[in-house]
């Protein structure tokens, strides 16, 4: 089958980089280039970035409505970041990698969201894409546990591994049965989300914690100081800060940071 990939995000660039090693990409289909970092350049997706690495050729129409022929069969999408019009979903396949046991967890953070409501459990849905938002028939799905320590990259990863895998078997036999049950929604994670109220449960903040690391960071007060923390643990029911970034500066362990203070 003649397969495109839809991808901007990282876990995005990891499943276009798994799925490259068993198809051949027609080409890439991302966002524009936009402003990234501190600094504000512009600069490539992650997804752009891997095509460049494998050869794949890219396309970054402002919209998808202007990508014009689709020259292909499928189109696999994994945090591409635009809802795909009718029109395009009229003229091919197009697969969702969803990294959730669909309907929980639809939208825009369902990694990050499930984490932060201490989820135990959680796993990759294969969706052929309707115009709901994360609404289409599942193609496949498979599960996988969240550990208390894992964090967001965790997950991602085991869900881009997961996911490339299950493709496979959707896209030969593309049979899909309606989701079963009460949707959740993933909003997109906002400025509000990264604060850590110290007073909170010691559970709550270490999950807040995770759910947003390695990639966004939640942000605190340590001794007076802002810092982004990243990593953490839960030890006789209190929070451990194990990792933490002050303004400014690189990661370094708490020990390193009140060490500086010092």
């Amino acid at each position: 089958m003649n397969l495109a990939v839809a991808a901007t995000a990282p876990f995005g660039a990891d499943v276009l980089r798994r799925l490259a090693k068993r198809h051949d990409i027609a080409y890439l289909l991302t966002r524009p280039d936009r402003p990234r970092g501190r600094g504000r350049q512009v600069g490539a997706p992650p997804a752009k970035e891997a095509a460049g690495e494998l050869g794949i050729e890219v396309r970054q129409p402002e919209r998808p409505a202007e990508l014009g022929d689709l020259d292909v069969d499928a189109v696999v999408v994994a945090a591409y970041g635009a809802l795909i019009p009718k029109e395009l979903l009229d003229r091919a396949l197009w697969l969702n990698v969803h990294p959730s046991l669909l309907p929980r967890w639809r939208g825009a953070a369902p990694v990050e969201r499930a984490i932060m409501a201490g989820d135990t459990e959680t796993g990759v849905s294969i969706i052929r894409l309707v115009e709901e938002l994360d609404a289409g028939p599942v193609g496949a799905a498979g599960d996988f546990p969240i550990g208390p320590d894992d964090d967001a990259g965790v997950v991602f990863e085991r869900a881009a591994d997961m996911g490339s895998e299950l493709l496979d078997g959707v896209l030969a036999l593309q049979e899909f049965t309606p989701q079963e049950g009460e949707a959740t929604y993933a909003e997109k994670i906002g400025p509000g989300d990264r604060e850590l109220d110290w007073p909170r449960p010691a559970q709550e903040l270490h999950n807040r914690i995770r759910a947003l690391s390695p990639h966004i960071g939640a942000r605190g007060e340590l001794h007076g100081r802002p810092v982004i923390v990243w990593r953490s643990r839960v030890m006789d029911g209190g929070l451990e800060i194990l990792e933490v970034q002050p303004e400014g500066r690189r990661r370094m362990t708490l020990v390193e940071f009140e060490r500086g203070l010092r």
